[in-house]
């Protein structure tokens, strides 16, 4: 058997599950507010927000050569392996920076707390790349330019831009009869929730893209310079939209709860205001090639519109517990994906590739399990927010099987 071949296969497998994840795990970011306003009916807006991300991750790949190039360091000028790499162990850095990425995104999930999918990417990347190659490991002028600096940014901008908006939207209207209000936003929630899933596909499905192409460029199928000239296979970029969308369509009810209902009350001029302020925003950064995060920007968005409507309350503790998980997100992955690498590293890389394997497998499995203890589902996911409601791990009075 090739092992390294294997091992590639496997980090292509994994990085295809973390697409999936990342699916459910944003799919809030576009729908939460419509779902919570009633504009679209849970199991439509999940559907619809499936399509529109399978579509979205058709447009671009400025993000995806972001990726390739601005997280890790394991090529030097010429397109080859930095000296003493073996294209062997660059994959298995990927492979372990990967596992990690899921399983953050899995344990945020069972919390119900939106946290940022690609800061757990990079996060895992991170960490197995300071472990096999030390701080050199890692692109950290890429890193700081393209995603630390606009994780603090985005959310502070969402805010603002969605609490004038919501203030501008509820001035232009204040003449117009509730019930015609309500049931005209509901109309233009569908449009902007819309664009935040064509946005969401357009930005997030390219990252998987981008961890897929690292891969192969550290097996030698593929060179940097080959991508810039001619693009992703596509075969990458079928299997991720692919991927992306089925996550998205599973629901991620948990998350999608907090947003919609754990946040702020919405009402429809609110929910249409935070979708536009995000799309806007997320199509900007992957316009730019910057590797935004949805989650940022859909939660500040959210609670813009709390800040912006007169008289909204907003519950800050939740707020807080959702800013502690996106502070912790990236140094919590990076731990996870350090000792994944470690543990592959320290075996045979055959052996250790599926000891890692099965970790992610076992976890992933046992927390699916715990969900179902009070499970989120499209049915009781709009049932009223409990006062001492701060995760949806207890999303209702009663269970709901």
């Amino acid at each position: 058997m090739d092992v390294e071949l294997f091992i590639l296969g496997l980090t292509v497998l994994t990085a295809l599950a973390f697409d999936f994840t990342n699916g459910f795990h944003d799919t809030g970011n576009a729908m939460a507010t419509s779902i919570a306003t009633g504009a679209l009916r849970p199991k439509v807006a999940v559907g619809l927000s499936a399509v529109l991300n399978l579509v979205g991750a058709f447009l671009s790949v400025e993000v995806a050569l972001t990726i390739t190039k601005d997280v890790l360091t394991i090529q030097g000028d010429d397109g080859s392996l930095v000296a003493g790499l073996s294209s062997e162990t660059a994959v298995m850095i990927i492979f372990a920076g990967l596992v990690g990425g899921i399983l953050w995104n899995l344990t945020t999930w069972l919390l119900g707390l939106p946290s940022s999918s690609s800061h757990a990417l990079f996060g895992g990347l991170i960490g197995s790349g300071i472990v096999a190659l030390g701080m050199s490991g890692v692109n950290w002028a890429g890193v700081t330019a393209k995603i630390i600096l606009p994780a603090f940014l985005a959310p502070v901008i969402a805010c603002v831009v969605a609490a004038v908006g919501t203030r501008l939207v509820y001035l232009i209207t204040s003449s117009v009869a509730a019930a015609r209000k309500e049931q005209g936003f509901r109309w233009g929630q569908i449009g902007t929730a819309s664009l935040v899933s064509l946005a969401h596909g357009t930005g997030d499905a390219q990252k998987t893209m981008g961890v897929i192409a690292l891969a192969l460029v550290a097996h030698g199928t593929l060179t940097t310079t080959g991508i810039e000239q001619n693009g992703l296979p596509v075969w990458i970029i079928v299997t991720c939209a692919l991927a992306i969308a089925a996550g998205t369509y599973l629901g991620g009810w948990r998350i999608i709860r907090t947003l919609g209902k754990g946040l702020v009350e919405l009402e429809s001029p609110q929910g249409m205001a935070a979708e536009a302020s995000s799309a806007a925003i997320i199509l900007t950064s992957s316009h730019f090639g910057m590797a935004l995060s949805t989650t940022h920007v859909a939660t500040g968005s959210i609670l813009g519109t709390g800040v912006g409507r007169k008289g909204a309350s907003v519950r800050w503790r939740v707020a807080g517990r959702m800013a502690v998980a996106w502070l912790i997100t990236l140094p919590a992955a990076a731990f996870v994906g350090a000792v994944c690498f470690l543990i592959a590293n320290a075996l045979p890389h055959l052996a250790g590739g599926l000891v890692v394997f099965g970790i992610l497998v076992t976890g992933a499995v046992w927390m699916w399990l715990r969900s179902r203890r009070q499970a989120v589902t499209a049915s009781n996911v709009n049932e009223e927010w409990a006062s001492d409601e701060v995760a949806a791990d207890s999303p209702t009075p009663s269970p709901v099987a």
